[in-house]
């Protein structure tokens, strides 16, 4: 391998070393711990957010909370940029700085700053078919520098591990005609990969002008469970007749692969996953480490909530995190939760409108009522901690195409934002909508009365006796409880739970009201500490390798735009001599 591992770091600190990396972990740990209130905060905790007996706001720093609830929402987006204004407290200015100054950096680089000789080559229209942009752009970047990496070490092969429909696994093979093993789980994904090959086979033999033989990628299904798993149905699809297009259909689940003894027959390889889910991403670093026959690496992880975690109870297992001595000897616990906030991107967060901002705090304080409403009425479910899914990305997507197709109607479609819920839920003559069908309104089983409304099954005697002022905060509080009883439906249906009448909802919505002027900064402030979790996840992995000794150079390197594709770490290791370690 020509490139020598890339110095990343922030001021003084480099990860170049595994002596380096630790101080960086060691120093990210200390800052977890001391802000671990904010941090561990999860979905099913945030309801104390919105409950009187239990404000977990509090557990931050009260002039904290007192200035940031006053902030306008667009410097609230900044917080997990790292961006602080003067008039804070300087407890919180330093907080935040530190908390940034412990993050790895991750403005794109070009695969040539790492590689030299690496190209990247332009995906064309019949080998993009299916991609969306942001696909496009990690295929086009991510092929390229696997290609430099198999070339520098000499790998005749590439297993692409997590393939899905095969869209790097189609790119090596026709763009940088490299033999490729796809590798993935989904029988259906397979079967996609393959016909979507074939066609793609057609379109490049009819373009060149000599006689050139072009070779699909050979698919192979397997449920991968372990580092062992992964071994040996790598080594076994690879060992003759590699690049051939053959389906392969594998039980995994109970393999012994004698990664100790040298196969010959199976040619150098180089692992690439591209959001290689969960644990699957640090299997591949395990094969890498134990394989003789895997020279290479390239590797982009997503899915930290995913990783099993070993919580020091038992110590046979393999877990996702730690996988470094270091990291193992710390014994730092993150949980789900905090795993899942590691999945937290500032240039999303920075990148936000306010109405999406402001559409993303309702969401949570959704979530929370809905906990809320479980404790209540359903506290067996409740005690299971249920996940419900991606119902505020639905609700949101529901949301923004009755805003497309309202505009549509109305010949706006120039026009897809609104000041207020009043404006957006208006006709063209400035009414409110009536039919039933209306693309947008508000609270379309919410008739109202004067200053106060009614819900459909709400008793009326009581709905009459809520006043809710102006008619601008009326229409507003109705809207919100029209998304509300909309996010709760469609949870209820997720957990297969009975339904709750509209009146008992609604006194749930309304009792929260007063605290959902906290979400804001409070998710703001846990997303600051988004990047600082990502970044020791990362260490873990690459301080992982490092420690294997000399043998091994491995670096993390900012393949991606982080604005378009946020998990845009890639792991990237060789060996320098072909031994096992």
């Amino acid at each position: 391998m020509a490139a020598s591992p890339a110095s990343v770091g922030v001021g003084a600190r480099s990860c170049e070393t595994a002596e380096q990396t630790r101080e960086w972990m060691e120093a990210i740990a200390a800052t977890a711990r001391s802000s671990r209130p904010t941090s561990s905060t999860s979905s099913r905790c945030l309801v104390l957010v919105l409950s009187e007996q239990d404000r977990l706001w509090e557990t931050v720093d009260a002039e904290w909370m007192e200035c940031l609830r006053g902030e306008p929402v667009e410097r609230l987006l900044m917080l997990p940029s790292g961006s602080v204004q003067d008039h804070w407290p300087s407890s919180l200015q330093e907080f935040i700085l530190t908390v940034r100054s412990l993050v790895l950096p991750r403005e794109q680089k070009s695969p040539q700053s790492f590689l030299p000789d690496s190209r990247v080559a332009s995906i064309g229209t019949v080998l993009a078919q299916g991609m969306n942009t942001k696909k496009k752009h990690e295929i086009e970047t991510l092929s390229a520098m696997v290609d430099a990496v198999a070339r520098s070490c000499g790998a005749k092969t590439v297993v692409d591990v997590g393939s899905g429909q095969g869209y790097l696994a189609q790119a090596l093979s026709f763009e940088y005609q490299l033999p490729v093993v796809a590798i993935d789980a989904s029988s259906h994904h397979a079967s996609v990969t393959n016909t979507r090959a074939e066609r793609i086979k057609k379109h490049y033999a009819a373009k060149c002008v000599e006689k050139q033989q072009f070779t699909v990628p050979r698919t192979v299904t397997c449920h991968v469970l372990s580092s062992d798993t992964l071994a040996t149905v790598t080594l076994d699809a690879c060992q003759d007749d590699h690049g051939q297009h053959v389906t392969k259909t594998n039980n995994c689940t109970e393999t012994s692969p004698q990664n100790g003894k040298p196969n010959h027959s199976v040619p150098h390889l180089v692992l690439a996953g591209l959001h290689a889910c969960g644990d699957l991403s640090v299997n591949m670093l395990r094969v890498f480490a134990s394989c003789e026959q895997v020279q290479a690496l390239v590797s982009v992880g997503c899915c930290y909530n995913l990783l099993s975690e070993d919580c020091y109870t038992d110590t046979d297992t393999c877990p996702g995190f730690p996988i470094s001595k270091a990291a193992k000897s710390s014994k730092l616990v993150l949980g789900k939760s905090i795993r899942d906030l590691a999945c937290q991107s500032a240039e999303r967060w920075r990148n936000l409108t306010k109405e999406m901002a402001l559409q993303n705090f309702d969401i949570h304080a959704f979530r929370a009522a809905f906990q809320m409403v479980l404790e209540k009425y359903f506290p067996e479910v409740s005690k299971l901690s249920p996940s419900i899914g991606r119902q505020g990305k639905a609700l949101r997507r529901q949301r923004l195409r009755k805003v497309v197709e309202s505009c549509s109607a109305t010949g706006k479609t120039d026009d897809l934002s609104y000041s207020n819920p009043k404006e957006q839920n208006m006709n063209t003559d400035g009414s409110l909508p009536t039919d039933p069908e209306g693309a947008v309104r508000c609270c379309s089983s919410i008739p109202f009365r004067g200053d106060t409304y009614s819900t459909s099954g709400v008793d009326e005697s009581f709905i009459s006796k809520v006043n809710l002022g102006s008619s601008d905060i009326h229409l507003d509080e109705c809207y919100k409880f029209t998304l509300f009883k909309d996010f709760t439906t469609s949870a209820f249906g997720r957990l297969g739970c009975g339904f709750v009448e509209d009146l008992h909802l609604f006194e749930i919505w309304k009792s929260v009201q007063h605290f959902t002027e906290f979400i804001g900064p409070f998710w703001c402030l846990r997303a600051a500490l988004g990047p600082l979790v990502e970044t020791y996840i990362l260490f873990d992995r690459l301080l992982f390798l490092q420690e294997q000794g000399s043998a091994v150079q491995a670096s993390l390197f900012p393949l991606f735009d982080p604005a378009m594709s946020p998990r845009n770490m890639a792991v990237v290791a060789w060996k320098l001599t072909g031994d096992a370690l």
